[in-house]
């Protein structure tokens, strides 16, 4: 049977959940609307759009040893975040696919998920942002099919955040820094920039 708790034990639970998410959301920013390409955003919306699973495929045997090697040790990093094999499974096969499909490194997104959402499939910021990678609901309107509920899936959260990164880098020649404050709503400001670089290294094979 379980215990009760004082309500001095009670306080102090919430107060604790309470600091454990602000800590969990403070990075957490509001991507802008802005104002695309027809092309720019032509292009994306077949990106989102691809029906195709994250089944993947290897030009080589050192890609597929790279894989499994990578897989292993991201999973044993994940477990305690993520404590369902299976979930963990798809969610890293997930994450490779994703980022390798829109020419970022996997490592580098697993960061950006750390600090964005603590790796919570269901978190929302108080900008509204949702998921895995905190996209906003705007760009399902501006390149998907309008259906803002669908950022909770898996696939398509880590689809829409990592074409987003993708699409930031371009704009930004490539520079990694401007690209990671566009992505937050804190371009040029550090602090979000140094909190991903930061992670990273942690998610780094």
């Amino acid at each position: 049977m379980r215990s009760k708790r004082s309500p001095t034990q009670v306080v102090r639970w919430l107060v604790g959940c309470l600091l454990c998410s602000a800590c969990m959301m403070t990075h957490a920013g509001k991507q802008k609307e802005e104002a695309l390409a027809d092309a720019v955003r032509l292009a994306l919306s077949r990106a989102i759009s691809d029906p195709r699973p994250p089944e993947l495929g290897f030009a080589s045997d050192a890609d597929r040893d790279a894989w499994r090697q990578w897989s292993a040790m991201m999973s044993t990093r994940l477990q305690s975040r993520m404590p369902d094999a299976m979930v963990r499974s798809e969610f890293l096969q997930t994450v490779w696919y994703e980022s390798r499909r829109a020419g970022l490194e996997p490592g580098l997104v697993l960061g950006l998920i750390q600090v964005e959402s603590g790796f919570r499939k269901y978190a929302i910021s108080s900008a509204g942002a949702r998921g895995y990678m905190q996209v906003m609901p705007f760009w399902t309107r501006t390149i998907g099919d309008g259906q803002p509920a669908k950022l909770f899936q898996m696939q398509t959260n880590l689809r829409y955040g990592c074409s987003i990164l993708r699409l930031y880098l371009d704009l930004e020649k490539g520079d990694l820094f401007l690209a990671l404050g566009r992505y937050n709503g804190s371009r040029g400001k550090a602090e979000y920039p140094n909190a991903v670089r930061a992670a990273w290294r942690r998610w780094q094979h």
